[in-house]
């Protein structure tokens, strides 16, 4: 393992949202600077990062520069090109590495991953045209869902398929992308847990929070969540059994349906996690001082929670509720600097510490 990075060292930041925003001022509290890379002009990272890349993750010699500008590379999303990343990782380590990636870039990938590990998700079938999605219709049945494999997030990228006649009009919503065939789950809620693993093989790993998704879209996560004794420990440790397959380093986050048979993987993040927010105001580490440290070789730090909280997303006018939210107490508020607010953008985020 190499030594941990100096004070004033330099981790580059593919993606320049509010994942990379929040990474940024973790590592500045390090004493530690971030350079983002980001094709959008005026990211929401680059207020607060040191320095900042305008271009095209096809852009040779922008990539080239960046790299020679930054000791380590992480990124804030999944979905970066393969040559770009190629061209990167022969001149900077990437971390979390490769593997990871090609994993959850394409969710056929993912779930072969996960069954493999002897991990229990919904049931899945690859799906490249018409025939083999009533194929497996007639074996995994009806009401599915029928994804792309890769660049979805946020719902997109999804067809719901409630009866058989539902299916042609689902692939159609695919415009041709490979897509993957998965069950619907009998579930009673949905947790998370966001974990963390060194170069060293540390594993850390927070509380699992419970989600609560609207349209495709989370809007809170709350912690503690309802879980039993037995759930939250086999959540942490399904967790790090998946982190250890992977010679994993930094933070993921992992997503998980509750249901009678036990714990289902639904997928896993290679990165910062929206449902993770919450650690901002109930723990010392956050998640994302945690991914910094483990991705600039320093110990992990101590994720243990000393509130419960429930973080609420604010996405598109939400944020029309900023006055009054001013105003309420035990209430933390994370803007994330967006110019403009759209339907379904998320904003920024609310942390609640919850009493009594």
């Amino acid at each position: 393992m190499s030594d941990p990075l100096p004070q004033g060292a330099t981790i580059g930041i593919l993606g320049g949202g509010q994942l990379g925003r929040m990474l940024s001022v973790a590592a500045s509290r390090l004493g530690l600077r971030c350079h983002i890379f980001e094709p959008g002009e005026a990211p929401p990272a680059g207020q607060v990062a040191d320095a900042v890349t305008t271009a095209a993750y096809d852009d040779r010699a922008a990539l080239e520069a960046f790299a020679a500008s930054v000791d380590v590379i992480t990124y804030e999303f999944e979905n970066i090109p393969t040559e770009a990343l190629d061209l990167l990782q022969a001149l900077k380590p990437i971390r979390p590495g490769r593997e990871a990636l090609r994993v959850s870039q394409d969710r056929l990938t993912e779930k072969t991953f996960l069954t493999d590990l002897g991990l229990r998700t919904a049931p899945f079938a690859d799906i490249t045209d018409a025939d083999s999605l009533m194929q497996a219709l007639e074996i995994i049945g009806a009401p599915a869902i029928l994804k792309t494999r890769r660049f979805g997030y946020d719902g997109k990228g999804q067809a719901r398929i409630l009866k058989l006649e539902d299916a042609g009009p689902a692939l159609e919503e695919m415009r041709g992308a490979p897509a993957i065939l998965e069950g619907f789950v009998e579930f009673s809620h949905e947790v998370s847990v966001i974990a963390a693993r060194s170069a060293d093989g540390a594993v850390a790993c927070f509380d699992p929070g419970e989600n609560v998704h609207r349209e495709g879209i989370l809007r809170t996560t709350t912690v503690p969540a309802r879980l039993t004794t037995a759930q939250r420990t086999d959540a942490v440790l399904l967790a790090a059994k998946i982190l250890n397959a992977l010679n994993y380093v930094g933070v993921m986050g992992v997503e998980l349906f509750v249901t009678p048979q036990g714990l289902l993987v639904n997928e896993i993040a290679p990165r910062v996690h929206n449902s993770g927010h919450w650690t901002q105001n109930g723990c010392t580490i956050d998640q994302f001082e945690q991914h910094i440290r483990a991705v600039a070789n320093w110990p992990l730090g101590d994720g243990s929670r000393y509130a419960d909280v429930q973080m609420e997303n604010l996405i598109g006018d939400d944020l029309d509720k900023l006055p009054d939210l001013s105003h309420e107490a035990d209430t933390a508020i994370h803007l994330y600097g967006k110019a403009e607010v759209k339907a379904g953008r998320k904003m920024g985020h609310v942390n609640r510490i919850v009493r009594g």
